[in-house]
C-alpha cells in the first residue's frame, strides 16, 4: 500500500466548525406523538399542558415560551402527513410563557381556540438582565464593590432601550432607570433601582432575546369539540324500539322513546345500521343459517334493492323521517351517531356496479366474510387492493359526506382494524378539511398496537379492553396506562360497559350488583362511556354457556323490551349521568389517581379538578356477591382546601354524608344495597 506524503499531515486539521454556537438545549418536548409524526389531541377551549427540558451551560438565567398557531396541513398521495413548517419570520404566532419547575423541566399551557390543526414549538433565551440582577444582588448582600456591575447593568438597560423603536411610557421608564443606575448617585439608591421589581417587569417585556433558540420541530396538535372529550352514549336498534315483535319500528314511532333516553341523561344516541338489508343468505334468529320470510336479518348486511349506504331501510321510513328523528333528538339535547360499516350484502348495488371492489375466488364468485369456523355469507368485505382504489375511496367519502350534510357529526366505525390505516388517515383528514367538528369512534377490538395506530392516525375515540378488565389489579393497571401515561395524548377511551356483541361473564353471573358496579366504573373512570340498551334492564342471558353472545340477540331479530322490567337500574343510570354533568372532575381524562385500599376486592381512585375545587373519590366493591370492608387512603394533596383532620364527604349516589379524618378512612360496601361510593369532598 502506498503511503501518504508528509504534506498530507501538515497544517491545521480540516474540521468543519459550526457557523453559530448554540448553547441553549431544548429537548423532551411534550406532548409529542411519535416525535411529531402524529398530532396530540386536545379540545378547543381546553388548556393543554406543554413541557420541555431546557438548560444552558453556566449559571445564567433562562426564559422560555411556547409558540403556537393554527395551520393548514396537506396530505400527499402517500397518505403521510406533511405539515407547513415555515420559519418564524412573517408568521403569526401566539405565545404563552413557560416556567421552570424542577430538574430543568419547564412547564406551561396553551389553549387552542378553534377546532382543527395547530402546531407549537418552544423558544428559549438567556435573560441577560435577570442574570446580571441576580449577580448584583448576591454581591450587594456580601457588601462587595458593585460599581462595575452597576455600569454593566446600565449598558444592558440602554441596549434594551435602543431596541424600543416607538416612544412609549415603557421607554421613558426604562430610560429613567438607566440614568439612575449608571449615574453617580448614592450606592444604595442605585442598587435599589437596579433591583426594583418594576424595572424587572419592563425589561422582561422588552427583552431583545439576542440568543433566542428554537426547538427545530413544529409539533402538531388537533383540537376537537368538547363532545370528543366528554359524553354519555346509548346504543339502540331503531327497529326494536316498539311493542310489536313482528313489525319493524319506524323512525316516527321510535321518536316516542327519545324522552326516555333523554331522562337517563344520555347525550349521544348511537344507531346501529339503518340501511336496507340484503335478502341473500340472510341470517335467522340467534345467527342461524336460514332466515324465515319475516326475519329481518343482520343490519350489518348492508344493501338491497332499495339502495345501499346512503339509503334508509324502507320499513324504517324515509330520509325525511330520519331528518325528523334527528331534529327531535337534537331538541332533547341528544346527538345522533351513525354506524359506518365498510361492507356489503350480496344484494348491495355496488356488487353489480363495481364487482372489482370485491375479492373473487378462482371460480369467479365473490368471497364472503369468514372468521373460521364462522361463515358470514350475508356479508361481502371490500377489497382495498382493488385497481379502482380512487373510485372506491371517493365513494366511501361521499357516503360519509352524504350523512354529514344531513346533520350527522358522529360516526361509530365498524371494525376499522380490518381496513388499511392509510385509507382511514386519508378519509378522516379529507373530511376534517371541511368539517373539523366531525367525530369518529373506532370499534377497535384488536391488538394494542393496532388500536394505538388507529387513534394516532385520526380516530377521535376508541373502544377499549375495559369490558375484560374486572379485577382490581387489571383495572388499576389499565387505568394507569390509559390516563396516566403519554397514551392519553392520542387515545381517548370510550368505556362501553356492554355491546350487542359482548355480554361478559361478570354481567352474566353477577346479577344486578354487577351491572351497577360496571356502570359506576365506566362512567367515572372515563369521561366518555356507553351502554347498549338492555344494560339498564340487567339483560344477562347468554346464547349458551361460555358465550359472550346474547340469547335472542337484536342483531338477528326484532326484540320487544319491557322498559319497566323489575330489578332494572334506570334510576342508577340517570343518577350517575347527572353526577357526571354536575362535576367537572369527571369530564377530563388525565386527572385520575389510584388510591390505596387495604381490601383486594375494593378499588379506589380520585378525580380532581382543582380550578373548580371539585374533588371526587370513587370507591367500588368488585365482588357482586359478597360484602367487603377496608380502609382507603386519601393523600392530603388530593383533599383540596379542607381541614384534613376532619372533613365531610358526600355520596353523590345516595346523598349520605360522612365525616372523614386524615389519610385512612373506613368503608363497607354491600353489593346488594351499596356496591359503590362516588364521594365529593365538601369541606
Amino acid at each position: 500500500m502506498q503511503r501518504s506524503s508528509k504534506n498530507d499531515y501538515e497544517g491545521e486539521p480540516k474540521i468543519a466548525m459550526p457557523t453559530e454556537q448554540c448553547r441553549i438545549v431544548i429537548e423532551g418536548v411534550s406532548p409529542s406523538v411519535d416525535n411529531g409524526r402524529y398530532a396530540a389531541k386536545t379540545v378547543a377551549g381546553d388548556e393543554i399542558q406543554i413541557g420541555a427540558d431546557i438548560f444552558k451551560d453556566g449559571h445564567e438565567k433562562l426564559r422560555a415560551a411556547v409558540l403556537f398557531r393554527p395551520v393548514k396541513r396537506t396530505l400527499p398521495v402517500s397518505t403521510t402527513y406533511c405539515r407547513e413548517t415555515p420559519s418564524l419570520s412573517g408568521s403569526v404566532w401566539r405565545e404563552s410563557p413557560l416556567t421552570e419547575d424542577v430538574n430543568d423541566r419547564w412547564l406551561g399551557s396553551i389553549t387552542c381556540g378553534v377546532c382543527g390543526d395547530w402546531v407549537f414549538t418552544i423558544c428559549a433565551w438567556t435573560d441577560v438582565f435577570a442574570s446580571w440582577r441576580d449577580e448584583l444582588r448576591k454581591k450587594a448582600e456580601a457588601n462587595a464593590d458593585v460599581s462595575s456591575e452597576l455600569l454593566e447593568g446600565a449598558n444592558i438597560i440602554e441596549q434594551t432601550l435602543r431596541g424600543i423603536r416607538t416612544p412609549s411610557a415603557d421607554a421613558s421608564g426604562i430610560a429613567a432607570y438607566a440614568e439612575k443606575i449608571g449615574g453617580n448617585g448614592d450606592r444604595a439608591e442605585r442598587i435599589a433601582a437596579a433591583l426594583d421589581e418594576r424595572l424587572a417587569v419592563l425589561m422582561a417585556r422588552h427583552d431583545p432575546r439576542a440568543d433566542a433558540t428554537l426547538f427545530p420541530l413544529e409539533l402538531p396538535l388537533w383540537a376537537d369539540r368538547a363532545a370528543a372529550r366528554f359524553g354519555s352514549w346509548y346504543e339502540i336498534f331503531v327497529r326494536s324500539q316498539g311493542t310489536d315483535p313482528k313489525a319493524i319500528t319506524t323512525f316516527r314511532e321510535a321518536e316516542k322513546r327519545l324522552p326516555y333516553i333523554s331522562s337517563l341523561g344520555f347525550d349521544v344516541l348511537y344507531l346501529t345500521p339503518i340501511h336496507p338489508i340484503g335478502l341473500a343468505f340472510r341470517r335467522g334468529p340467534n345467527n342461524t343459517d336460514m332466515a324465515g320470510p319475516n326475519d329481518p336479518g343482520s343490519c350489518w348486511a348492508i344493501g338491497g334493492s332499495a339502495g345501499g349506504h346512503t339509503a334508509i331501510h324502507p320499513e324504517l321510513g324515509t330520509l325525511a323521517d330520519f331528518d325528523h328523528y334527528l331534529i327531535a333528538a337534537k331538541r332533547l339535547g341528544i346527538e345522533l351517531a351513525l354506524d359506518f360499516a365498510v361492507q356489503c350484502s350480496p344484494d348491495h348495488p355496488w356488487v353489480k356496479e363495481h364487482p372489482d371492489w370485491f375479492k373473487h375466488r378462482p371460480d369467479g364468485s365473490i368471497k364472503y366474510a369468514e372468521n373460521p369456523p364462522k361463515k358470514y355469507k350475508d356479508i361481502y368485505p371490500i377489497d382495498f387492493d382493488t385497481k379502482d382504489r380512487d373510485g372506491l375511496y371517493k365513494e366511501l367519502l361521499n357516503v360519509a359526506l352524504f350523512w354529514i350534510l344531513r346533520g350527522v357529526k358522529i360516526f361509530r366505525v365498524d371494525n376499522p382494524h380490518t381496513k388499511p390505516c392509510g385509507f382511514w388517515e386519508w378519509f378522516i383528514f379529507t373530511i376534517h378539511e371541511e368539517h373539523p367538528d366531525v367525530l369518529f369512534l373506532a370499534e377497535a377490538f384488536t391488538r394494542p398496537k393496532r388500536m394505538a395506530r388507529l387513534a394516532k392516525i385520526g380516530f377521535t375515540q376508541s373502544y377499549t379492553y375495559f369490558t375484560w378488565r374486572n379485577s382490581r389489579s387489571e383495572l388499576e393497571s389499565y387505568a394507569r396506562e390509559l390516563f396516566c401515561t403519554d397514551v392519553h395524548y392520542y387515545l381517548r377511551p370510550n368505556f362501553f360497559a356492554n355491546t350487542p356483541d359482548i355480554l361478559h361473564a361478570f354481567l352474566q353471573e353477577g346479577g344486578r350488583p354487577a351491572f351497577i358496579t360496571r356502570l359506576v366504573l365506566a362512567a367515572t373512570m372515563s369521561p366518555t362511556f356507553g351502554i347498549y340498551n338492555g344494560f339498564e334492564l340487567c339483560e344477562n342471558r347468554p346464547l349458551n354457556s361460555g358465550s359472550e353472545e346474547y340469547l335472542d340477540s337484536e342483531k338477528y331479530q326484532i326484540k320487544v323490551w319491557d322498559w319497566d322490567r323489575p330489578g332494572n337500574i334506570r334510576d342508577a343510570v340517570a343518577r350517575i349521568n347527572a353526577v357526571r354533568k354536575e362535576n367537572p372532575a369527571l369530564q377530563f381524562p388525565d386527572n385520575l389517581t389510584i388510591l390505596e385500599s387495604t381490601c383486594p376486592h375494593i378499588v379506589a381512585f380520585a378525580k380532581i379538578h382543582p380550578e373548580k375545587n371539585n374533588h371526587i373519590l370513587v370507591i367500588v366493591n368488585l365482588d357482586p356477591h359478597n360484602t367487603h370492608e377496608g380502609t382507603v387512603g386519601v393523600p392530603e394533596s388530593l383533599a383540596g382546601n379542607v381541614n384534613y383532620s376532619a372533613y365531610t364527604v358526600k355520596d353523590l349516589l345516595s346523598d349520605e354524608q360522612y365525616l372523614w379524618h386524615g389519610y385512612w378512612n373506613y368503608v363497607r360496601l354491600d353489593p346488594q344495597s351499596k356496591p359503590a361510593h362516588v364521594l365529593r369532598i365538601e369541606g
